[in-house]
């Protein structure tokens, strides 16, 4: 994969401290889509305090983003890295972020919780391998945009996911899973809430 050496640096900090690291989402996406990335995110089991004090150097500075769901907002040399520690979440009382977010699950439970399958892919840094639970790689290969498990659980999480599937399907010209696209109607009481 065409990972830049700036995310091949910063991971290999990580695994110099005996973290897990993987490259995950719309970068793992986009490598496989068309073999270049421009958003860099990262998931590894390091939590945010941590995270924070393996890049205290003068090249880095850490922005405490999304603490409480475990991101931080990574500046390293020339680049800004999302980084989120693994994690469960329950409870979507706002239709749109958890309620309880948990730390210290695996890669593949993180993977679990994701929107789409072509989104729910990760890459060991530094050489591998895809994680591939759901079969992301495949439906991009179709062009296909599909939730990982149910739809309508997927919705029923955040009121933003079935305005996501559309954009992504706009922009990537990739068709919709029927299943997919069935499940939006009951889920527009949701994202009617979503601020604009």
């Amino acid at each position: 994969m065409n990972i830049h050496p700036t995310v091949r640096e910063a991971a290999a900090i990580f695994s110099q401290a005996g973290k897990q690291i993987y490259l995950v989402g719309g970068a793992v996406r986009d490598l496989l889509r068309r073999g270049k990335a421009k958003d860099w995110d990262l998931a590894t089991d390091a939590r945010p305090e941590e995270v924070i004090a393996l890049f205290k150097k003068p090249e880095s500075f850490v922005i405490p983003t999304g603490i409480k769901h475990g991101t931080v907002t990574l500046h390293f040399k020339d680049l800004k890295m999302e980084v989120t520690t693994f994690r469960s979440e329950t409870g979507y009382s706002d239709g749109r972020r958890p309620d309880r977010v948990d730390f210290g699950v695996s890669i593949e439970a993180d993977l679990s919780r994701r929107d789409f399958t072509m989104n729910a892919a990760a890459y060991r840094l530094p050489r591998g391998p895809l994680v591939d639970p759901f079969n992301g790689q495949v439906d991009i290969k179709k062009r296909l945009i599909r939730c990982v498990g149910n739809p309508k659980e997927r919705f029923s999480e955040d009121g933003l996911r079935p305005m996501r599937a559309l954009r992504f399907a706009s922009q990537l010209d990739f068709s919709v899973d029927e299943s997919l696209l069935s499940a939006i109607p009951g889920a527009l009481p949701l994202t009617a809430k979503v601020a604009a």
